[in-house]
């Protein structure tokens, strides 16, 4: 099966964009993908969390969905979505990978649910109210659980991080595409301490991030008149969005008229596969259901 490389941040034009939307909504209802319910089974998210390469881009599609489509979504599409949340807060409870993902979503979902059960009345809650409530004691515990989350230590003779070269410590922090993560590995040693606060590094990762025009209203300069880029990488992401990795993701075939991972492939029949598929972000795939 054909293999494709990781893709790069989605881009769709804004005259274009809400056409091309609407195009890909006629196509996806004569193939069945009519709610986001019936787009969770055909597209088995399920089975998409145990791939390391998947697992930040469901995520991020439930999260957005925990923000503005809570009260859109079917019973079959709340059990789907509740089942899939269960087994990646297991999955990080299991393997301690990814917890802070895990936690800003639960955020955003006890958050939403709050404000949802409390104006029970004016808005529409598909389902039971005490069904909800139940969920969100459920979020609560979850957000509890992984409070208490203990990293542990596995111990063994092989090489260490710290045993690396100071370049290639310093190789890897710049491959991080978050600025989180290079706080969080920083707090190691202090050898990743020092190297995760170099300038250089910060600047490298708002010119990734953020456009020059934005650095501009937003300037954060030392007493010493250098340019303080971690707190602007911070500030600047308070205003502006930042730019999304995803190992893999979906993509739509213009030819085939489906939604696939990239990284799985298509049997496409085009003369030209690559140029029938779009990659499809979770903004945009949300959006799919929302005409």
């Amino acid at each position: 099966m054909k293999k494709y490389s990781i893709m790069k941040s989605v881009n769709i034009h804004p005259k274009k964009g809400k056409r091309t939307i609407l195009e890909m909504i006629q196509i996806l209802n004569r193939h069945g993908y009519c709610t986001l319910g019936e787009a969770f089974n055909r597209l088995d998210f399920s089975s998409a969390i145990q791939d390391i390469r998947r697992f930040n881009y469901v995520v991020k599609l439930l999260q957005l969905i925990a923000k503005s489509q809570l009260t859109s979504l079917s019973g079959v599409a709340q059990k789907n979505y509740f089942s899939i949340l269960d087994k990646i807060v297991q999955k990080v409870l299991s393997d301690h990978q990814n917890p802070r993902l895990i936690k800003e979503l639960l955020q955003d979902l006890s958050s939403t649910l709050r404000i949802l059960i409390r104006g029970v009345g004016k808005s529409v809650l598909v389902g039971n109210i005490n069904i909800w409530i139940c969920r969100l004691e459920t979020i609560l515990t979850w957000q509890q659980q992984l409070q208490n989350l203990q990293m542990t230590k596995q111990v063994n003779n092989g090489l260490t991080l710290s045993d690396l070269p100071l370049h290639m410590l310093n190789n890897i922090l710049y491959r991080f595409s978050d600025g989180w993560d290079i706080i969080t590995l920083g707090q190691v040693t202090p050898t990743l301490y020092m190297l995760s606060e170099d300038r250089q590094l910060w600047k490298k990762l708002c010119q990734y991030h953020f456009a020059e025009k934005q650095f501009c209203r937003h300037l954060i300069i030392s007493e010493k008149g250098h340019i303080e880029w971690k707190l602007m990488y911070f500030a600047l992401q308070k205003y502006y969005p930042t730019k999304e990795q995803y190992g893999d993701t979906l993509h739509f075939c213009r030819h085939c008229s489906i939604l696939f991972w990239k990284d799985s492939g298509h049997p496409c029949t085009a003369t030209d596969p690559d140029s029938c598929f779009m990659p499809v972000s979770p903004q945009h795939f949300i959006d799919l259901f929302k005409f």
